[in-house]
């Protein structure tokens, strides 16, 4: 899928250039293989198979989101749309 926007700073930062700088300790690792796994997906029903790294749909206000876990608290959190590509990508400490 592409990847069209992406809102936290770092993680575009990291996206486009690789620096960790700004991101959760110990997490560019997983960052990268979540990163590249959803470039590789073509259709959102891939998003359930693994290495699925914990994705699920929320719910509530924010429905129609869809959330990864990156570490313990922290989970990556985007939209997809009728296009079928990334949008509105977060790194989010919610929990």
């Amino acid at each position: 899928m592409l990847i069209e926007s992406i809102r936290h700073k770092a993680l575009r930062r990291f996206a486009e250039t690789g620096s960790p700088k700004g991101l959760p300790s110990g997490s560019s690792e997983r960052l990268r293989n979540m990163l590249a796994y959803l470039a590789a997906i073509e259709v959102e029903d891939e998003l359930r198979v693994p290495p699925n790294f914990g994705a699920h749909r929320l719910t509530g206000d924010r429905r129609g989101e869809w959330a990864l876990t990156v570490t313990r608290n922290w989970r990556m959190t985007f939209r997809i749309s009728e296009a079928g590509a990334i949008e509105h990508m977060d790194l989010e400490d919610y929990h």
